[in-house]
């Protein structure tokens, strides 16, 4: 089988390479707003409800979001390269986000604040998870069909904050029974996860 055609020389046939590319950039511009879109509805019930727990989770969505960029540029550039370093781009993202977390955390720990809106906080918990999932299963089938560890990494990760942003439904319940620390303790084990979360995306990114 002939292998002329592998380095993007144009002979009047569409090279690989760009069908991957442009696949690419499709997948992680969809999963962008998916995520983009998650992260604004979460702020709109986070300023109601200044939800600790919801906190985390939305910082965390809006990194995830971003983390679409340097993966979008890559596969514009066609470099193996630049998905590599995009996919540490994605482990530095992540890892970020879980620093803001627990500072806010540790912070509400010590000056605990009442919630309000409870069931919009449950609410943004779900639509968390609703929206980080379609970001995954987006990611997951592309990165598989295009052999990409960052884009596969990167769909893992929005699939693990799908059941993360759960913890913020479990969040609203702690404090609808009586619990106040349940925020902040939501929110700790929120922070957690996304280093669990870091964790196992620098492995993978690694490996490749």
């Amino acid at each position: 089988m002939s292998h002329g055609h592998d380095h993007g020389h144009g002979h009047g046939l569409v090279d690989p390479s760009i069908i991957r590319s442009r696949a690419g950039v499709r997948a992680v511009s969809i999963s962008l707003v998916v995520l983009l879109a998650t992260a604004l509805a979460q702020v709109v019930i986070f300023v109601a409800s200044d939800s600790v727990a919801l906190f985390a989770d939305l910082v965390h969505n809006f990194g995830d979001a971003l983390t679409a960029v340097p993966l979008g540029i890559a596969f514009t550039l066609r470099s193996a390269r630049g998905e590599k370093a995009a996919g540490y781009f994605v482990v530095a993202t992540i890892f970020f986000s879980a620093c803001v977390a627990l500072v806010q955390t540790i912070d509400r720990l010590i000056d605990p604040k009442p919630l309000d809106h409870l069931w919009a906080l449950a609410l943004a918990g779900v639509i968390g998870f609703a929206g980080n999932e379609v970001a995954a299963v987006i990611r997951l089938r592309a990165g598989k069909r295009l052999q990409s560890p960052a884009l596969v990494a990167d769909g893992y990760h929005a699939r693990t904050d799908g059941l993360v942003s759960l913890g913020v439904v479990g969040s609203a319940i702690l404090v609808g029974v009586g619990l106040e620390l349940g925020d902040p303790l939501i929110g700790l084990a929120i922070t957690l996860v996304i280093l669990k979360i870091t964790w196992d995306s620098w492995r993978t990114v690694r490996a490749r």
